[in-house]
């Protein structure tokens, strides 16, 4: 029985070894990626900056809106490259803001939950599939360094202090997450429902100097943008496709709920082939579709337990969501919170809404962290009330999430146990080896 006591007594080392086994994962995962379009860009833009000096001033192309702005996806390749000369110093670097962001969240957490709930958190943030099956060069991956950055630099913002600083660093999480992926407008609306609720001390010089900084890391893709017609092309959509043809919205909704569940994506639970069990034909395909129906009920059932979860949570706070509310919100951290999670929320419907696109799972994980916050107090009241029956979910639970984790990392769309990411970006490499002058670094 995993009760709080035995969580409160062993808690450093169950936090250890919790975060060791996420960590061994993200390496097994990024190990066994199947290099494809989104890494290949990666790769590309980060090669040809570190081997032949050639710095290119915009991120990948995006879903029917372009190339996004800025050459952080570049840095992010080829910085790491520059200090150490192999495939894996970028998948470091990626792993190194990973583990910064569970830090980040963690630190927030610890002010409103105690220790068992921090436990929670880990499972249900860094031992993730929708993390973890992350773990690869896609720009996706670094969303959630920016989102804890958000939470992390509000909160402090809540305490007061250096809100200069803090200030600073809450605006560049947002303007750097904006040249990695179209989902920034989350984290904004979400920033300015923050400022009209009153949740944070704002030093308007901290902002200036954000913007300002901001601004000079973009010059170079502004000019670049004025002579590559490329960077912008063509598209039959348009801002508020989303709103006009409502499903985007819903669909985006419904995300909230999934990433607090184990409904995982598609991409993690509905391509495995199971070939590495058996040669006999009817064994596997019995074996495979038997492990399917397993995981698409069991996510079924954990997606009603998250709307669950994100009612009561809505029950809670309904009534204090606007300013002219006298509930003081700075002094109550679990009221905080709670809030900040709605403004989420309406980041998500806002940005769905003008989107023109129809948003899938990696458009939004960026949200994925936040949108734990009402399951993680869902199970602390859960725990508080029926101790003994979440004592035995939780190992199950993490059980659970550790066989997805197996299978996912091994065998599904986009890992496999067949191939080898540093043999893949070498392969990659000797495409074209005097493009990335290659004769100088090998």
């Amino acid at each position: 029985m995993l009760s709080k006591a035995f969580l409160e007594k062993h808690f450093s080392a169950l936090y250890f070894t919790g975060f060791l086994v996420g960590l061994v994962f993200a390496f097994v995962y990024a190990s066994n990626q199947i290099i494809a379009g989104d890494q290949t860009q990666m790769l590309h833009k980060g090669y040809l900056a570190a081997y032949s000096g050639i710095w290119t001033n915009f991120g990948n192309a995006a879903s029917a809106v372009g190339s996004v702005p800025g050459s952080l996806t570049t840095w992010l390749v080829a910085g790491p490259l520059l200090i150490w000369d192999s495939p894996w110093a970028p998948v470091v670097l990626l792993f190194a803001l990973r583990i910064l962001s569970l830090f980040l969240l963690d630190s927030v957490i610890k002010q409103v939950f105690n220790n068992p709930m921090r436990l929670a958190l880990l499972a249900l943030y860094w031992l993730n599939p929708w993390l973890l099956y992350d773990s690869l060069l896609y720009n996706p991956s670094y969303l959630c360094f920016f989102a804890a950055l958000h939470l992390w630099s509000a909160f402090k913002m809540r305490e007061g202090g250096n809100t200069f600083l803090y200030t600073f660093l809450h605006i560049l999480s947002i303007g750097l997450a904006m040249q990695l992926h179209y989902s920034w407008p989350v984290l904004a609306v979400l920033s300015l429902y923050l400022l009209y609720r009153g949740m944070g001390k704002v030093s308007w010089l901290g902002v200036m100097a954000a913007l300002l900084a901001l601004g000079l890391s973009l010059i170079p893709y502004l000019l670049e943008y004025m002579v590559n017609e490329q960077l912008s092309r063509e598209s039959d959509r348009y801002i508020g496709y989303g709103l006009v043809h409502v499903y985007p919205v819903l669909k985006a909704l419904l995300y909230w709920f999934r990433y607090a569940s184990l409904l995982f994506s598609n991409k993690v639970i509905a391509y495995s082939e199971f070939d590495w069990l058996t040669s006999i034909e009817w064994l596997r395909m019995t074996a495979l579709y038997s492990w399917k129906g397993l995981i698409f009920i069991v996510g079924g059932l954990s997606v009603l337990v998250s709307v669950k979860a994100s009612w009561d949570w809505w029950q809670q706070i309904k009534s204090k969501i606007k300013r002219s509310t006298s509930t003081e919100v700075l002094s109550d951290k679990t009221l905080w919170l709670k809030l900040y999670a709605f403004g989420a929320v309406i980041g998500v419907l806002v940005s769905a809404a003008l989107s023109p696109i129809t948003f899938s799972y990696w458009h939004l994980i960026l949200v994925y962290p936040i949108a734990l916050i009402p399951m993680l107090f869902a199970v602390q009241k859960w725990g508080s009330e029926k101790p003994q029956l979440m004592s035995k979910i939780a190992p199950l639970f993490c059980v659970y999430i550790i066989m997805i984790n197996l299978l996912a990392s091994h065998d599904s769309i986009k890992y496999s146990y067949k191939v080898n990411y540093a043999d893949q970006v070498e392969a990659f490499l000797q495409l074209t080896p005097e493009k990335y002058n290659l004769q100088e670094h090998r």
